[in-house]
């Protein structure tokens, strides 16, 4: 090893003016970095104990790791697995593991915790919110650094569930106190978690590449109100807010000090409704809300404009995406008979927001398009908390305004206990039958019908695939511009 004198000496030696300059500028770079969210992760810090999606952004691939890897382009590569190898049937995968792995505690990670975090996220009990795909899978171990996986359930983009946050490899141990003390095998650990304020991270010296990662710390701060948001970043006080809300946009558009990265997303903003609480069990009344709210009106009033219309649970680029924004188009007209056909009148319903400013200024825009057609919107604003309690969890509510991140989940709507209570024996067969199909183009045609009939049925009123502008300090570099999921790259991340 090489200690400081002996590069300093041996650069005066070979009489290099430039060495002892580019040294002072090496160690001045920053190595820490504040990082700004709307939401706190709830209910704890473990993303298979719960549905927010602000678990993941905190900590996958940066506290825990998962078998595959999601880049920014959608793209698929290895992880905790160093290769895998598929069966021509696809329902068969043998993963290779990387060796000389370990978890934050000491303990090895090998095929036995892989095993256990599966089982455990398919068992009963579980509170995985991808319980059901879990439980399809059969996990055996052959050897510390060998596992197989047997999937029920055909699904081509099964590595890429497995890069995703409900897939985290856990320690056996560690597991049941995940949320308050995660213990993962990524780059870094948690140093201190500030309940309402921020969580901050501190690199892993154990990690096994712990000198290839440029940041020290890094701190994630709550801040949901966007006056806030934008004022913490002019002041300095934040380094980088992914997904800042859209409205505090404009003020950082020509502003040096900053860069503005506008992406893709697979997320769907969607007007959700209570299938089974009158009068929201009657089509007609769905079909009605849905055609009383013009689209583009609420990109401009939730979003500023970052979105694109979406008339289903699916956004353009998805493999077998249809257009179904004409089956239930903006046509107030027709709102009002359908409402009329379906015997209801002076109907009063409840629109339950988070706090998210999307949501909330989304809320004011449909309310007062609701009110044209007859129907009163009653606007009420809950916390993040309340609202996977309340809405998520017990599912009593009216509607709801809210962001589905996830890019494959249409197959939440043949979960019977989902929140929105929709129940339909022909999706049901439907979905069955994507899951067991082999060929792409099959494939297509059959999310295409799907699409087709979650439109047709008005589950929800369906509104826009959300655009995401990040604010960031330029000289950070290494951010995510498109966003297949929700996550916060840290080993990426540093400083120019």
């Amino acid at each position: 090893m090489f200690n400081r004198r002996t590069v300093l000496g041996s650069a005066a030696l070979a009489g290099l003016p430039l060495a002892l300059p580019r040294l002072a500028q090496a160690q001045r770079r920053k190595d820490t970095l504040v990082l700004a969210m709307a939401l706190e992760p709830s209910p704890g810090l473990d993303p298979t104990g719960g549905a927010a999606s602000s678990i993941a952004e905190v900590t996958l691939y940066s506290v825990y790791e998962t078998l595959t890897k999601i880049h920014q382009d959608g793209s698929v590569k290895p992880l905790l697995a160093e290769s895998w190898e598929v069966s021509p049937d696809l329902t068969t995968y043998t993963f290779r593991l990387r060796k000389g792995v370990k978890f934050h505690n000491g303990e090895p990670f090998n095929a036995h915790a892989v095993k256990f975090s599966f089982d455990r996220a398919g068992g009963e009990g579980s509170t995985n919110k991808d319980r059901r795909t879990f439980a399809s899978i059969t996990t055996r171990v052959i050897d510390d650094h060998t596992v197989v996986l047997l999937t029920k359930e055909i699904d081509p983009d099964f590595p890429f569930l497995l890069g995703q946050a409900t897939a985290i490899i856990v320690e056996p141990k560690s597991a049941p106190t995940n949320a308050t003390q995660p213990v993962g095998t990524g780059p870094f650990r948690l140093e201190n978690w500030a309940r309402g304020v921020s969580v901050t991270l501190v690199r892993w010296d154990g990690y096994r590449n712990a000198a290839g990662i440029p940041l020290r710390r890094a701190t994630f701060r709550f801040i949901p109100d966007p006056a806030a948001q934008a004022a913490a970043l002019l002041a300095g006080d934040v380094d980088v807010f992914a997904r800042v809300t859209p409205r505090s946009v404009p003020q950082f558009k020509d502003n040096p000090r900053f860069q503005l990265l506008v992406g893709a997303s697979r997320a769907k903003t969607i007007l959700a409704m209570n299938n089974k609480r009158k009068p929201l069990d009657d089509v007609r009344v769905r079909r009605a809300i849905a055609a009383a709210i013009d689209r583009k009106a609420v990109i401009q009033g939730a979003a500023e404009g970052y979105g694109v219309p979406i008339g289903s649970h699916y956004v353009p680029g998805a493999l077998g995406y249809v257009d179904t924004t004409g089956i239930n188009p903006y046509d107030p007209a027709k709102a009002t008979a359908l409402l009329k056909e379906a015997g209801v009148t002076g109907l009063d319903l409840t629109i339950t927001l988070p706090p998210t400013p999307y949501a909330r200024q989304g809320g004011e825009v449909i309310a007062a398009m609701l009110s044209r057609v007859g129907i009163r919107a009653k606007l009420q604003n809950v916390e993040w908390a309340q609202w996977l309690s309340g809405v998520y969890g017990n599912r009593n509510y009216d509607m709801t305004i809210i962001s589905h991140v996830e890019p494959f989940d249409l197959g939440n709507f043949a979960k019977p206990d989902y929140y929105w209570n929709y129940q339909s024996p022909k999706f049901d067969d439907l979905y069955d039958r994507i899951r067991k199909t082999q060929k792409p183009a099959d494939r297509a045609r059959l999310l295409g019908e799907a699409q087709r009939l979650v439109a047709q049925d008005c589950v929800h009123a369906f509104l826009y695939q959300p655009q995401w502008v990040t604010v960031a300090n330029r000289n950070v570099k290494g951010l995510w511009k498109d966003m297949p999921i929700f996550v916060n790259d840290l080993s990426a991340l540093s400083w120019a």
